[in-house]
């Protein structure tokens, strides 16, 4: 295979649909030698929410230490290969196209998903290539998720929320509990969960793998120093150490609690602090991109990736702090069609914005005239665009220097502006 042929034998599959279930990814590891033995320290994350956060931070502290460093996240925001990275580095395509061919009479047979024949293909890679550490995010859920093949060292539980109940349950202790189940006999455990209903099944499955368990608020205390677009500053202190004037290029205040789990997990993996600051200065190299990034000055232009209510509530907080320097507030919204829409739209009425509705694009899009119909119900002024690069770029052209205009509620509307609307 080429890299072309490689991506058509890889998308189409995303016709089985999600498949909970660790059968056929353990058939594929099979197929290709069981590289999930062979990645050397695992850091396996779960959550809601801040889970592409807390893995961006925690692979560029270890990289920084000088380790070869792995991450595995998802989705891609323009290329597929942005999944898979070693030291930041993405995949390369040959490479893509060589496991393709590995797996393809694998895949066919097990009829397996797009998620567990990308799992493998990472796994397969990581492992090839001696990782030291890999950094891994879990899909959907936990419990049955193709990434639940690895035999963790340390898991980290950033946030639980009302997401994908469909598949994970109807209440905060039952999703929680499918999330938790990634952990395993004798890891270290890390969360920021603080709700009873939420925190109870972590506190449970690491008690039940006699897993020690580390909580921010408790084990470690954080204070934001600052939080501007682009920079957040904060003063850490663990049991045993104090870090003071701590830099992670993110916006948000919120970000301290996913900043606090990858200074914690670094610690007890024996991490110097010089290379926990320096790792979180860095934290751009690992690819992370579409979280209330700045994209664009005159108006200033933010791009975000939050998609469910939890994570809006969150990136509207982070305006708020700084609202008053706008002038007005454009915010371009396309949502996926199972995604709670009146909860988000919710979220981003307390900034007091223009919505610009959009489609996504991806088949379950939420159409963009159904999305503005929401949007208006309680008076908002609405404009509907057929795509977020027309809106964008209709945008730029007509409001003031002095306003915002905010991108959010999809990846997959993300990676068409980074696709097609560069700075």
């Amino acid at each position: 295979m080429i890299y072309q042929e490689a991506l058509d034998f890889l998308y189409p599959l995303h016709r089985f649909g999600i498949k909970p279930g660790l059968d056929r990814v353990c058939s594929l590891l099979d197929s290709v030698g069981s590289p999930q033995k062979r990645l050397g320290m695992v850091v396996h994350i779960a959550g809601t929410n801040g889970k592409g956060t807390v893995a961006a931070a925690i692979a560029s502290i270890f990289q920084a230490s000088g380790k070869k460093t792995a991450l595995y996240t998802s989705p891609h925001l323009v290329d597929f290969t942005e999944r898979i990275r070693i030291n930041g580095e993405p995949i390369p395509r040959e490479r893509v196209a060589h496991y393709c061919s590995r797996l393809k009479d694998a895949v066919d047979e097990n009829h397996s998903t797009f998620f567990e024949a990308t799992t493998v293909l990472a796994f397969a890679w990581f492992a090839d290539e001696g990782v030291e550490v890999s950094v891994i995010e879990t899909g959907m859920g936990g419990r049955l998720d193709a990434t639940n093949v690895v035999e963790c060292d340390y898991v980290v539980i950033p946030s639980i929320g009302m997401d994908h109940t469909e598949w994970l349950g109807e209440t905060l202790a039952l999703i929680a509990a499918e999330k938790a189940a990634i952990i395993k006999k004798g890891c270290r455990v890390f969360t920021a969960v603080g709700d009873p209903e939420a925190f109870g099944p972590i506190e449970k499955q690491a008690q039940l793998c006699d897993a020690l368990l580390f909580a921010v608020g408790t084990d470690i205390i954080t204070t934001v120093v600052s939080a501007d677009p682009g920079m957040l500053e904060l003063d850490v202190r663990s049991a045993s150490r104090y870090y003071p004037a701590l830099k992670a290029p993110l916006t948000g205040a919120f970000h301290a609690s996913n900043v606090s789990l990858a200074v914690m997990v670094a610690e007890v993996a024996g991490v110097a602090a010089d290379a926990i600051y320096a790792g979180l200065e860095r934290l751009l190299q690992t690819g992370y991109r579409g979280r209330l990034e700045r994209i664009g000055m005159r108006p200033t232009v933010l791009l975000d990736v939050s998609h469910n209510a939890d994570g809006m509530r969150q990136t509207v907080n982070a305006l708020l702090s700084f609202r008053e320097r706008y002038r007005r507030v454009y915010v371009i919204v396309g949502l996926a069609s199972d995604k709670d829409a009146r909860a988000v739209i919710a979220e981003l009425l307390r900034l007091q914005c223009t919505f610009v509705p959009v489609a996504i694009p991806s088949e379950r899009s939420m159409p963009a005239e159904e999305l503005g119909v929401l949007c208006g119900y309680d008076g908002a002024e609405v404009k509907v665009f057929a795509t977020g690069r027309e809106a964008l770029v209709s945008l730029r052209k007509t409001v003031c220097e002095d306003d915002l205009i905010l991108v959010t509620g999809s990846f997959y509307l993300a990676g068409e502006i980074i696709a097609s609307c560069p700075e």
